[in-house]
């Protein structure tokens, strides 16, 4: 939301840009923050990053796509943390 806010000084394509921006940031910053946390194990940081992102990025193909409906949007919102679980895996068993 930071990311279409800012963006939105630049125009509409910067309110598309921006929100992309941010969700990218967005996703990096949750893994990052999950990891300090003790929820995911370090070594489990970048693949929930990578999970994230690919996930974020296939909610916002789906929501730009069906935005003459409340359901595309709304469904589209899980795909971030799944992807995050996907990329995350299994906790090591020596980090357990």
């Amino acid at each position: 939301m930071g990311g279409s806010i800012a963006g939105a000084a630049v125009g509409k394509k910067g309110i598309w840009v921006g929100g992309i921006i941010g969700g990218l940031v967005g996703a990096s910053i949750s893994s990052w923050t999950a990891a300090k946390l003790g929820w995911i194990a370090n070594s489990q940081r970048a693949r929930t990053t990578i999970g994230t992102i690919i996930g974020f990025l296939i909610a916002a193909a789906i929501a730009v796509n069906t935005l003459s409906s409340p359901v595309g949007p709304i469904a589209s919102t899980v795909l971030a943390g799944l992807g995050a679980v996907i990329g995350a895996g299994r906790k090591p068993r020596d980090e357990e």
